[in-house]
């Protein structure tokens, strides 16, 4: 329990650090149907994505407001009781209608608060970093009353913002721009703080917070040497395939059923994802080898120290995410011929997408084409398309139409393409 003395301090400090935040780059969600909806808005996604900043560009639209982030050591033994005290204290300073919420998932039991304020037609903003801890707290106490949306850190269209940077005409000049740019995202990445600081260390310490805080402690890892290592290991070998069985044996993790715990760990902090094969039998696709993406190609080159080998990868990579951030349902696929096709779009009809850095070398263009046009005959397509890194053309062969599009443009299409 916490003297509320102490509530107050926190409470009146904090609210006044946050409305000197800076707004900083607006983010490219919708943000009329997040104000407009009476459900509690839960933003969700890995740590220093900009989930706070986020917050303050949504509290711009309101007079009036509560704020507190649960995240500060002071409130290191706040209890499910203490929410009375907090109300109290949030009462004394004004009157409002809407809660800010910040990193709420630190509160035991917060789901019963935050559905009475949603009861009493308050409306309700919560984050957290933690997607099982929401995920499993949201579908028991508070099903049908909330709406999610997951944060990235930032795309490529929010990196041009904060480089204030606008495509205006496709002239040579602005494409070398954008061009420009784009190598710089690729190594970067999208963290908010890290493009403004510059400082890898600061990637580093965010990969190990999220490591030892959010995993380690909190899930009571005994074996951290393995965990750690295979953590270390996966953002090396990204987008390559894997199965639990093989990383369990090379890490001496003791069963494939641990290692599963260890990846699904790594996926609820936002830290990688899984990429499964696409196929009609669910058993099939949970058996076979997964593929492992990770959040952001600018932490995997600050953890990995080997960035300048994947150019084709980090596309790759890049285009998973992205895919991921418009809400898709990402598979690969495997042909009856042995070809790869790098994701299968989850939609009707479903979409094929390939990645290449180039098409200019003949046997990589043949190797992309014919994994292409195998997987359209056995799904019954006629379209697909493959991202490159600056390359744009049609190829037309055996009735199928295979569109190469640059990277860039891929990327600042509308979220809907």
């Amino acid at each position: 329990m916490i003297a509320q003395y102490i509530l107050e301090e926190v409470v009146y400090e904090q609210y006044n650090t946050f409305k000197k935040k800076k707004r900083g780059v607006i983010r490219d969600i919708n943000f009329d149907y997040l104000l407009s909806s009476p459900l509690i808005s839960v933003l969700t996604g890995i740590r220093r994505s900009g989930k706070s900043t986020l917050l303050r560009q949504i509290a711009e639209y309101y007079d009036s407001f509560y704020y507190i982030n649960f995240d500060d050591e002071r409130l290191g033994s706040f209890e499910i009781t203490d929410f009375r005290i907090l109300m109290l204290v949030f009462n004394k300073k004004q009157q409002a209608k809407v809660f800010l919420l910040d990193e709420i998932q630190m509160v035991p039991g917060w789901e019963q608060f935050v559905r009475r304020l949603y009861e009493q037609e308050y409306k309700v903003f919560i984050t957290g970093s933690n997607a099982k801890l929401l995920s499993s707290e949201l579908s028991t106490s508070l099903t049908g009353r909330y709406q999610k949306i997951e944060l990235f850190p930032f795309s490529f269209s929010e990196f041009l913002k904060l480089k204030k940077i606008e495509y205006t005409e496709p002239t040579s000049a602005k494409q070398s721009e954008i061009l420009k740019a784009l190598d710089e995202y690729i190594i970067k990445g999208g963290f908010p703080e890290y493009l403004l600081s510059n400082d890898k260390e600061y990637l580093r310490l965010v990969y190990n917070d999220i490591i030892y805080r959010d995993l380690i402690v909190r899930f009571g890892i005994k074996n951290i040497k393995a965990f750690k290592q295979l953590a270390n290991y996966l953002f090396t070998n990204f987008t390559k395939e894997t199965s639990y069985n093989s990383l369990s044996k090379f890490f001496k993790i003791g069963s494939a059923n641990t290692t599963s715990e260890y990846l699904g760990y790594l996926q609820q902090a936002y830290l990688m994802f899984e990429c499964f094969k696409y196929d009609y039998s669910l058993k099939k696709q949970i058996v076979y080898n997964k593929k492992i993406y990770v959040i952001d190609t600018g932490l995997r080159s600050a953890i990995a120290l080997d960035f300048s080998k994947n150019r084709g990868q980090n596309i790759e990579n890049i285009v998973f995410v992205e895919l991921k951030r418009r809400q898709k349902e990402v598979f690969f696929y495997k042909t009856k011929e042995n070809y790869e096709v790098d994701f299968v779009l989850q939609e009707n009809p479903v979409k094929l997408i390939q990645t290449s850095y180039t098409m200019f070398e003949k046997q990589t263009a043949e190797r992309e084409k014919r994994a292409l046009i195998s997987a359209m005959k056995e799904l019954g397509l006629t379209k697909s398309k493959i991202i490159t890194y600056n390359e744009e053309m049609t190829i037309d062969e055996d009735d199928k139409v295979i569109e190469v599009i640059p990277l860039w443009k891929f990327l600042m299409q509308d979220k809907a393409s």
